[in-house]
This record gives C-alpha cells, sequence and structure tokens, in this order.
C-alpha cells in the first residue's frame, strides 16, 4: 500500500461482485476514481489487484511527474 494520501483504493461490492477502484483526492471533500476494474469473486481478488494497479499507477504518475 502507498504512503500517499492523495491516492488510495476502494472496494465495493455489487451483489455477488466485487469492484476495486483507485481513488485520488481531488479536494478535501471530493474524491476522484482514477482506475476502476469490475467483476472479482472475492474480495481478496479485487485487494490484490487493486494493490498491484496502485503500485503501477503510482509509477507511472512519478515518471511524467519528473519529466516536466
Amino acid at each position: 500500500m502507498s504512503n500517499s494520501k492523495k491516492f488510495d483504493i476502494r472496494l465495493l461490492e455489487e451483489g455477488s461482485t466485487w469492484t476495486a477502484q483507485i481513488t485520488r483526492r481531488k479536494t478535501a471533500r471530493e474524491t476522484i476514481v482514477s482506475k476502476s476494474e469490475t467483476g472479482f469473486a472475492s474480495e481478496k481478488e479485487a485487494k490484490a489487484w487493486a494493490d498491484e494497479a496502485l503500485v503501477e499507477f503510482l509509477a507511472t504518475v512519478t515518471a511524467r511527474n519528473n519529466r516536466r
């Protein structure tokens, strides 16, 4: 998991499936979904995907910011 307060993961149960989201804090009151994946059979699978995707997402964002 990231130490960043700006990016986080959110897991949602929708019926019998789970959705994993990578969220970004826009302001203190507003959160934006940056990336999402649906159709996981269990919470454990969704969390595993979200943790892996968050690491990749942060690496991409950091590389993009360093180029500027």
